[in-house]
Protein backbone atom coordinates (compact mmCIF):
# COMPACT_ATOMS: atom_id res chain seq x y z
CA UNK A 1 0.00 0.00 0.00
CA UNK A 2 1.43 3.37 -1.03
CA UNK A 3 1.91 6.07 1.59
CA UNK A 4 -0.56 8.94 1.69
CA UNK A 5 0.60 12.17 0.08
CA UNK A 6 1.38 14.77 2.79
CA UNK A 7 -0.34 18.16 2.90
CA UNK A 8 1.05 20.86 5.20
CA UNK A 9 -1.58 23.43 6.19
CA UNK A 10 -0.04 26.75 7.31
CA UNK A 11 -2.74 29.13 8.55
CA UNK A 12 -3.19 31.15 11.75
CA UNK A 13 -6.98 30.58 11.70
CA UNK A 14 -7.75 27.45 13.74
CA UNK A 15 -11.23 27.00 12.25
CA UNK A 16 -9.81 26.98 8.71
CA UNK A 17 -7.04 24.56 9.71
CA UNK A 18 -9.54 22.10 11.21
CA UNK A 19 -11.95 22.39 8.29
CA UNK A 20 -9.19 21.86 5.73
CA UNK A 21 -7.69 19.00 7.68
CA UNK A 22 -11.01 17.14 7.82
CA UNK A 23 -11.66 17.77 4.11
CA UNK A 24 -8.24 16.51 3.06
CA UNK A 25 -8.03 13.51 5.39
CA UNK A 26 -11.38 12.23 4.11
CA UNK A 27 -9.98 12.66 0.57
CA UNK A 28 -7.05 10.35 1.28
CA UNK A 29 -4.23 12.73 2.18
CA UNK A 30 -1.94 12.80 5.20
CA UNK A 31 -2.28 16.18 6.93
CA UNK A 32 -0.11 18.21 9.29
CA UNK A 33 -1.22 21.58 10.60
CA UNK A 34 0.90 24.61 11.53
CA UNK A 35 -0.55 27.66 13.27
CA UNK A 36 1.82 30.11 11.60
CA UNK A 37 4.82 30.67 9.39
CA UNK A 38 7.46 30.43 12.14
CA UNK A 39 6.26 27.08 13.50
CA UNK A 40 6.21 25.71 9.94
CA UNK A 41 9.67 27.00 9.04
CA UNK A 42 11.13 25.44 12.21
CA UNK A 43 10.33 22.01 10.81
CA UNK A 44 10.41 22.68 7.06
CA UNK A 45 13.91 21.25 6.52
CA UNK A 46 12.88 17.85 7.91
CA UNK A 47 9.53 17.48 6.12
CA UNK A 48 9.05 14.73 3.55
CA UNK A 49 8.00 15.94 0.07
CA UNK A 50 4.40 17.11 0.07
CA UNK A 51 2.25 20.12 -0.81
CA UNK A 52 2.11 23.29 1.33
CA UNK A 53 -1.24 25.05 1.67
CA UNK A 54 0.01 28.48 2.65
CA UNK A 55 -2.15 31.34 3.86
CA UNK A 56 -1.02 34.59 2.27
CA UNK A 57 -1.75 36.80 5.31
CA UNK A 58 -0.43 35.75 8.71
CA UNK A 59 0.71 37.85 11.68
CA UNK A 60 4.29 36.55 11.96
CA UNK A 61 5.25 36.39 8.25
CA UNK A 62 3.19 36.61 5.08
CA UNK A 63 3.07 33.86 2.48
CA UNK A 64 5.51 35.61 0.17
CA UNK A 65 8.14 35.81 2.91
CA UNK A 66 7.64 32.13 3.75
CA UNK A 67 8.06 31.23 0.09
CA UNK A 68 11.26 33.27 -0.18
CA UNK A 69 12.62 31.56 2.95
CA UNK A 70 11.86 28.10 1.54
CA UNK A 71 13.57 28.93 -1.75
CA UNK A 72 16.54 30.42 0.09
CA UNK A 73 17.01 27.15 1.96
CA UNK A 74 16.64 25.11 -1.22
CA UNK A 75 13.39 23.51 -0.03
CA UNK A 76 11.40 22.88 -3.21
CA UNK A 77 8.03 21.87 -1.76
CA UNK A 78 5.11 22.70 -4.06
CA UNK A 79 3.08 25.60 -2.68
CA UNK A 80 -0.60 26.50 -3.10
CA UNK A 81 -1.38 29.98 -1.81
CA UNK A 82 -4.68 30.48 0.06
CA UNK A 83 -5.98 33.99 -0.33
CA UNK A 84 -8.91 36.06 0.89
CA UNK A 85 -10.68 38.73 -1.13
CA UNK A 86 -8.39 41.63 -1.90
CA UNK A 87 -5.23 39.54 -1.75
CA UNK A 88 -5.14 38.60 -5.44
CA UNK A 89 -2.16 40.85 -6.17
CA UNK A 90 -0.15 39.07 -3.48
CA UNK A 91 -1.23 35.70 -4.86
CA UNK A 92 -0.07 36.67 -8.34
CA UNK A 93 3.28 37.78 -6.90
CA UNK A 94 3.52 34.43 -5.12
CA UNK A 95 2.96 32.57 -8.37
CA UNK A 96 5.66 34.65 -10.07
CA UNK A 97 7.95 33.62 -7.20
CA UNK A 98 7.26 29.94 -7.81
CA UNK A 99 3.94 29.01 -6.17
CA UNK A 100 2.12 26.32 -8.11
CA UNK A 101 -1.32 27.87 -7.78
CA UNK A 102 -3.53 30.06 -5.64
CA UNK A 103 -7.05 29.53 -4.41
CA UNK A 104 -9.58 32.02 -3.05
CA UNK A 105 -11.36 31.44 0.24
CA UNK A 106 -13.94 30.03 0.65
CA UNK A 107 -13.26 27.20 -1.80
CA UNK A 108 -14.96 23.99 -2.79
CA UNK A 109 -13.39 20.62 -2.10
CA UNK A 110 -13.08 19.71 -5.79
CA UNK A 111 -11.30 22.98 -6.60
CA UNK A 112 -8.87 22.50 -3.70
CA UNK A 113 -8.03 18.91 -4.73
CA UNK A 114 -7.48 20.03 -8.31
CA UNK A 115 -5.06 22.75 -7.16
CA UNK A 116 -3.13 20.31 -4.97
CA UNK A 117 -2.82 17.68 -7.69
CA UNK A 118 -1.76 20.29 -10.25
CA UNK A 119 0.97 21.60 -7.91
CA UNK A 120 2.03 18.03 -7.17
CA UNK A 121 2.45 17.16 -10.87
CA UNK A 122 4.30 20.42 -11.53
CA UNK A 123 6.67 19.61 -8.65
CA UNK A 124 7.42 16.14 -10.06
CA UNK A 125 8.21 17.71 -13.44
CA UNK A 126 10.48 20.32 -11.80
CA UNK A 127 12.35 17.66 -9.83
CA UNK A 128 12.93 15.76 -13.06
CA UNK A 129 14.19 18.90 -14.78
CA UNK A 130 16.48 19.70 -11.82
CA UNK A 131 17.91 16.18 -11.91
CA UNK A 132 18.58 16.46 -15.65
CA UNK A 133 20.22 19.87 -15.15
CA UNK A 134 22.46 18.49 -12.40
CA UNK A 135 23.50 15.55 -14.57
CA UNK A 136 24.19 17.87 -17.51
CA UNK A 137 26.36 20.17 -15.35
CA UNK A 138 28.37 17.20 -14.06
CA UNK A 139 28.98 16.07 -17.66
CA UNK A 140 30.18 19.55 -18.62
CA UNK A 141 32.61 19.48 -15.70
CA UNK A 142 34.62 16.88 -17.61
CA UNK A 143 35.47 19.44 -20.30
CA UNK A 144 38.64 21.52 -20.37
CA UNK A 145 38.33 25.31 -20.33
CA UNK A 146 39.08 25.48 -24.06
CA UNK A 147 36.51 22.80 -24.85
CA UNK A 148 33.94 24.80 -22.90
CA UNK A 149 34.90 27.92 -24.86
CA UNK A 150 34.22 26.03 -28.08
CA UNK A 151 30.92 24.69 -26.72
CA UNK A 152 29.89 28.24 -25.72
CA UNK A 153 30.53 29.32 -29.32
CA UNK A 154 28.41 26.45 -30.60
CA UNK A 155 25.62 27.41 -28.18
CA UNK A 156 25.70 30.91 -29.68
CA UNK A 157 25.26 29.34 -33.13
CA UNK A 158 28.70 30.38 -34.39
CA UNK A 159 30.51 28.46 -37.18
CA UNK A 160 33.91 26.91 -36.51
CA UNK A 161 35.75 29.72 -38.35
CA UNK A 162 34.16 32.42 -36.20
CA UNK A 163 34.87 30.48 -32.99
CA UNK A 164 38.48 30.04 -34.14
CA UNK A 165 38.81 33.79 -34.83
CA UNK A 166 37.25 34.73 -31.46
CA UNK A 167 39.55 32.36 -29.54
CA UNK A 168 42.67 33.14 -31.58
CA UNK A 169 43.17 29.52 -32.68
CA UNK A 170 42.95 27.72 -36.03
CA UNK A 171 39.69 26.23 -37.36
CA UNK A 172 41.41 22.83 -37.32
CA UNK A 173 42.05 23.20 -33.56
CA UNK A 174 38.39 24.09 -33.05
CA UNK A 175 37.43 20.90 -34.88
CA UNK A 176 39.69 18.87 -32.58
CA UNK A 177 38.21 20.48 -29.44
CA UNK A 178 34.72 19.94 -30.84
CA UNK A 179 35.40 16.25 -31.48
CA UNK A 180 36.89 15.86 -27.98
CA UNK A 181 33.99 17.55 -26.21
CA UNK A 182 31.46 15.42 -28.08
CA UNK A 183 33.37 12.29 -27.09
CA UNK A 184 33.50 13.37 -23.43
CA UNK A 185 29.78 14.20 -23.45
CA UNK A 186 29.14 10.82 -25.12
CA UNK A 187 27.04 12.32 -27.92
CA UNK A 188 26.95 11.65 -31.65
CA UNK A 189 25.51 14.93 -32.92
CA UNK A 190 25.77 18.65 -32.33
CA UNK A 191 22.07 18.71 -31.41
CA UNK A 192 22.70 16.29 -28.52
CA UNK A 193 25.64 18.36 -27.29
CA UNK A 194 23.54 21.52 -27.40
CA UNK A 195 20.68 19.80 -25.52
CA UNK A 196 23.08 18.98 -22.68
CA UNK A 197 24.41 22.55 -22.69
CA UNK A 198 20.89 24.00 -22.51
CA UNK A 199 19.89 21.61 -19.73
CA UNK A 200 22.97 22.75 -17.78
CA UNK A 201 21.83 26.35 -18.15
CA UNK A 202 24.24 27.57 -20.86
CA UNK A 203 22.48 30.20 -22.95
Amino acid sequence: MSELYPIYIVDDDEAIRRSLSFMLKTSGYAVRMFDGALSFLKEADALVPGCVLLDVRMPDMDGLEVQAELRGRGIMLPVVIMTGHGDIDMAVQAMKAGAGDFIEKPFEKAVLIRCIESARQQSVAERGANARAQEARSRLNALTDRERDVLNGLVEGLPNKTIAFDLGISPRTVEIHRANLMQKLDVKSLAEALRIAFQAGLE
